[in-house]
């Protein structure tokens, strides 16, 4: 089951035009790798560089923006993202306005911000 992000009555944010964003009801359901290497299906990254290592804070970052714009079921969400890891990479995530404001709606706690900043300087200035 897909939850699409706001009041039924409401527009529901966009992952792009067109597509509703995809969001799953507890951010606790995201059980994905915490490690490792990790090889994203053709539907999530178009590219020819599709496998992340997770150690790396910048493939990381990529890897989770990547997921969190092409998911169209939150199967992929599931399987892909790990909760603890999203809450700590959320503030420096580079997100299209519709995903991250039907995320947030969903899941205040993710707006609230976290202290563990990932290394690197691929989201400075």
């Amino acid at each position: 089951m897909q939850y699409v992000a706001g009041p039924p009555t409401s527009v529901a944010p966009l992952a792009r035009p067109g597509r509703p964003a995809v969001v799953t009801r507890t951010v606790t359901e995201l059980t994905g790798p915490t490690r490792g290497r990790v090889t994203l299906p053709l539907r999530l990254m178009w590219g020819p560089d599709r496998v992340f290592e997770l150690a790396d804070p910048d493939q990381l970052l990529w890897m989770y923006e990547n997921v969190l714009r092409e998911s169209t079921r939150t199967e992929d969400l599931r399987r892909y993202l790990n909760g603890h890891l999203l809450h700590q990479v959320w503030p420096v995530l580079n997100l299209p306005r519709g995903v991250r404001a039907a995320w947030e709606l969903r899941h205040p706690s993710l707006n609230a911000g976290s202290t563990a900043e990932p290394s690197g300087d691929r989201r400075a200035a």
